[in-house]
């Protein structure tokens, strides 16, 4: 059962102006969000990563750059770097990429994002609808699983560092979710999401986490999960060890 961290950049210059960033060269952490990058890489240092994926973009780039930083001269360094998959990356904004968050709130299709996202096609030139960020979002995770598995055991677990509505939408697809309902998810600057995918179905283990404790990610001497067929636990079994 294949483990991937799903993990969103830190805060940039773009998300404290209100500026929708899409694939804007050149935006970068902002001072909290460097300081969110090394709190996190910190606190996930002794989780075992077979290796870490990430969007193209800068913010991304940096902020897994702080993960592998805070790796470097232990057994649990990932040695090839992070790699590059422009499948992750951000959803091309089309004509809304670079606008005010405020003025595109007074956009007609505005509503249409927030209440019926599956119908959405940002305008304007390379303007992408956000059924087809979450597939090739989806495709890229499920291709990972494969290559992780098979390089590195099915209990291996990695990461992908991503942006917030790409999260979302791998989250809604981990829970059967219809895309139209994936506003209801919350995915923070540099929070922690977590699915396992096993061959029944996948499990969001946790998600938008920002400061909580993975002793549970770390896998035991036994492996990491109870069953090896991915059944639920009836009941809800007894938690992590």
């Amino acid at each position: 059962m294949t483990t991937v961290l799903l993990v969103r950049h830190g805060r940039t210059t773009a998300n404290t102006a209100g500026i929708l960033a899409g694939w804007t060269p050149g935006v970068f952490l902002d001072e909290r969000g460097e300081q969110q990058a090394a709190a996190l890489a910190a606190r996930i240092a002794t989780v075992p990563l077979a290796a870490v994926v990430t969007s193209p973009l800068e913010r991304c780039r940096q902020t897994s750059e702080a993960i592998l930083s805070a790796r470097v001269g232990t057994k649990l360094a990932v040695d090839a770097g992070a790699q590059v998959d422009e499948r992750v990356g951000e959803c091309r904004y089309g004509d809304w990429t670079g606008r005010d968050l405020k003025d595109l709130a007074g956009e007609p299709l505005w509503k249409t994002v927030q209440i019926h996202p599956s119908a959405v096609t940002f305008p304007g030139e390379g303007g992408e609808a956000l059924r087809t960020t979450q597939n090739r979002a989806v495709d890229a995770v499920r291709e990972w699983n494969e290559r992780i598995a098979a390089e590195h055991g099915a209990d291996a677990t990695y990461l992908v560092c991503s942006h917030g509505d790409v999260i979302k939408a791998l989250v809604a697809d981990a829970l059967g979710m219809h895309l139209d309902l994936f506003q209801r998810i919350q995915v923070d600057p540099c929070s922690l999401t977590v699915i396992s995918y096993g061959g029944l179905r996948p499990t969001v283990a946790r998600l938008n986490d920002t400061g909580g404790a993975v002793d549970a990610l770390v896998p035991p001497p036994g492996g990491r999960h109870e069953s090896a067929s991915g059944d639920a636990v009836v009941g809800g079994g007894a938690g992590a060890p």
